[in-house]
């Protein structure tokens, strides 16, 4: 059972205080030595993620696909990329994980498929107006001969969001809505055939006993059929936030709920407005979305306290726990954010040659790591945030996929940096990520012998015991189980506040040392103490406060 005592089957309510663990199958560990991680390479390292003591597993799509945007392009939702294995090593993973305590999470993207997916095939052999095409969004474009878009949107990874097609005579011909890349159509939710297929497929990965779903752009699904012009804060939002999205999941819900045990639904929503997000955590609909709201706020007391009150606040009437993210795979690593003169995350500041002071944001990352293990909630955590990876900022150009970057015209560094293949162990690359001599699909750094796994484990200093150590705490301490939260009184630019009984966390953002309640006693602490005070940029988890 590992670190596990407590058996999956005994908790229907696992999900409401859980560490989850995200899980970026192609940098996470390679299996079978060809540079790319897979999953009998998770597989293997099973026991690693029962020691560090994690709840749960989120996997990134694992599908076929033909990677234009890390698998979030997705030809077949039933099966596995053989880039990653087979479908028989996905139901052992989920077994396996299970026998040791740790249930298994499944990415859905249900906006769009690849456009190597079957129904798009069909669609672009078929005539302009046929039923294969009614699953999609194809329209005629605008201009005296349909050479201009059908109208003004912008891609969520830039540019234009419209490609044209070519029609059986070679003539230009009608043009289809991609929200992401060009190989990724966007679906038409309001056709029946989407809606029964996406249902279907939840019934297909529940069956096989995964424990939940994470649901990919889980708000920009429905769109307004008239797919209109759109001015920012302007019109009505054309496809984000409908709705229809409402009636979806709660379908979605109903089905999670005929299955015996609980299986879960996690929402990506991104919203500016924080009472529209709640309405997604109704009890009939979302079990949980991720709080980006959190993630992005900068190293500052003010803002974070401010976040936190409103998400409590918010999902209170809902009864839905909050949840607590530093980083994933889409944003700048939280050592690198924690470590810049702009501490906040926005896709639209990241740039090439940003100056970074890493030993400034390593000791943040690990009081941040001790502020969201404290929180009322549930937790995730992206892989190598617990070995306090940084991002990688100087990858070749040419070895750069992602997408976002090659949209920019290359401006934009895109996600590559916090996607780099984890050091396991030795000291020069793979790292133990793949076999001596074998070059990982994203190259590693030359200086990351320090931060491996095997290096971490043998230091108590490390950051790797930082989170072997909170995350034991975090499941043995009754206090932090519930939605009990009480602020304590504090020096400026010092969070401090109380869970349960007897545990309280105090983290010091100001720049001098600050006191420590009388009477407490250090349960864990991210750094050293000084003369018995907190230093800047350190958090505590305390007793008897």
């Amino acid at each position: 059972m590992g670190q596990n005592s407590r058996h999956p089957s005994e908790q229907s309510d696992w999900w409401r205080d859980a560490a989850i663990y995200q899980v970026y199958p192609r940098s996470f560990a390679d299996g079978n030595g060809d540079g790319t991680g897979d999953l009998a390479g998770v597989r293997s390292r099973l026991p690693y993620l029962a020691e560090l003591g994690v709840d749960a597993i989120w996997f990134n799509p694992w599908y076929p696909s033909p990677m234009a945007d890390g698998g979030y392009d997705v030809a077949d939702y039933r099966d596995v990329d053989p880039l990653f294995g087979t479908l028989d090593e996905a139901e052992k993973l989920i077994d396996e994980a299970l026998g040791l305590g740790i249930r298994t999470i499944v990415d859905i993207v249900p906006n769009h498929v690849s456009s190597e997916h079957p129904w798009f095939k069909e669609a672009l052999a078929a005539a302009p107006g046929s039923p294969e095409r009614e699953l999609f969004h194809f329209r005629p474009g605008r201009g005296p001969a349909g050479e201009l878009p059908p109208n003004d949107w912008v891609s969520e990874f830039g540019g234009c969001p419209w490609t044209r097609t070519t029609n059986p005579d070679g003539t230009p011909g009608d043009w289809y809505l991609h929200l992401f890349a060009v190989q990724q159509p966007d679906l038409n939710w309001a056709h029946p055939q989407v809606r029964h297929e996406h249902e279907s497929i939840l019934r297909f990965w529940f069956d096989r006993g995964a424990a939940g779903v994470r649901i990919d752009s889980a708000a920009l699904l429905a769109k307004d059929p008239a797919l209109p012009d759109f001015v920012k804060d302007v019109d009505p939002h054309p496809y984000a936030d409908l709705e229809e999205l409402h009636e979806i999941y709660r379908s979605w819900r109903a089905i999670a709920d005929s299955y015996a045990g609980t299986r879960i639904l996690i929402g990506e929503v991104w919203l500016p407005d924080a009472e529209r997000f709640a309405r997604y955590l109704r009890p009939d609909e979302l079990h949980t979305a991720f709080n980006f709201d959190f993630l992005a706020r900068p190293w500052d007391a003010e803002g974070l306290r401010a976040s936190i009150d409103s998400t409590l606040a918010l999902h209170a009437p809902v009864g839905a726990p909050a949840t607590w993210v530093l980083c994933n795979h889409d944003v700048t690593r939280t050592v690198t954010r924690y470590g810049r003169r702009d501490t906040r995350f926005d896709f639209a500041t990241k740039a090439f040659g940003t100056p970074t002071d890493l030993g400034l944001g390593l000791r943040r990352a690990r009081a941040a790591a001790l502020l969201s293990l404290a929180l009322p909630g549930a937790v995730y955590l992206y892989q190598g945030e617990e070995l306090g990876l940084p991002e990688v900022e100087d990858l070749p150009v040419e070895r750069l996929q992602d997408p976002m970057h090659l949209r920019s015209g290359g401006t934009d560094p895109g996600r590559d940096g916090c996607r780099v293949p984890l050091p396991w162990a030795g000291t020069e690359a793979p790292y133990g990520f793949s076999p001596a001599g074998v070059e990982p699909w994203l190259p590693q750094p030359a200086d990351w012998a320090a931060l491996t796994v095997e290096a971490q484990g043998a230091d108590p200093a490390s950051m790797l015991s930082l989170y072997r150590t909170a995350l034991a705490v975090r499941r043995a301490e009754a206090g932090l189980r519930g939605d009990k939260f009480e602020w304590l009184a504090g020096d400026a630019g010092v969070l401090a506040f109380r869970r349960g009984t007897g545990f309280s966390c105090v983290v010091n953002l100001s720049p001098d040392p600050a006191p420590l309640p009388a009477g407490s006693t250090v349960l864990l602490a991210s750094g050293p103490l000084v003369d018995g005070r907190l230093p800047a940029d350190t958090a505590v988890w305390l007793r008897g406060a």
